[in-house]
């Protein structure tokens, strides 16, 4: 991968296939799929934290 921000081709497939799937959500399901990601993005950003400080 050349940039860090860019999506591979196997996470862009990945991401269609995502989007295919949330077409069909409701409302509240779609806020709470939603509050779990970014709940789980902090943890991992608590993780990498982590383990940076203690490298």
């Amino acid at each position: 991968m050349d940039m860090p921000g860019k999506l591979t081709l196997e996470q862009q497939f990945k991401m269609k296939v995502y989007e295919d799937q949330v077409q069909s959500l409701s409302l509240e399901e779609a806020q709470t799929y939603l509050l779990e990601v970014l709940r789980q993005m902090m943890v991992k950003d608590n993780i990498v934290k982590h383990l940076m400080k203690n490298a």
